[in-house]
């Protein structure tokens, strides 16, 4: 008779935590997009979209934050796509790299010379990206 106990309990708690870890998993995934992190040199989030769509976004922000447009190089068939700018003493590089069909992994940095890097700008360029529709 124990084991039988024993056998519903132990039934009872793995579905119980498989929910809860699948809950998880759903939640982590769903509030990735978006976010953005700090990185040692700039900014950046994964961002639903494909590469063409958030470089799309990408271009439309440059223009409106008088980035001017100065490079620009696509690798490994789309899924990674890089736009050079700059703006006043600031060179800006936006990275896109495909994560899965759904999201793009973006990078930002503003580079002011060799050892500094304006952080705050390069997160205020990936939040327009992150919000631009």
């Amino acid at each position: 008779m124990r084991s039988i106990s024993r056998r519903w309990t132990a039934l009872v708690v793995a579905v119980a935590l498989a929910g809860t870890v699948a809950g998880c998993v759903a939640a982590a995934a769903t509030g990735a997009a978006g976010a953005i992190y700090a990185t040692t040199r700039g900014s950046e989030a994964l961002v639903n979209g494909s590469v063409e769509d958030i470089t799309t976004r990408s271009r439309k922000v440059m223009a409106d934050m008088d980035i001017a447009p100065v490079g620009e190089e696509s690798h490994t068939t789309g899924d990674k796509h890089e736009l050079k700018g700059s703006k006043g003493d600031l060179d800006v590089t936006i990275g896109m790299q495909r994560s899965d069909s759904l999201t793009t992994k973006v990078e930002v940095f503003a580079r002011k010379n060799l050892a500094e890097w304006d952080k705050d700008f390069s997160r205020s360029v990936l939040e327009r990206i992150v919000a631009e529709r």
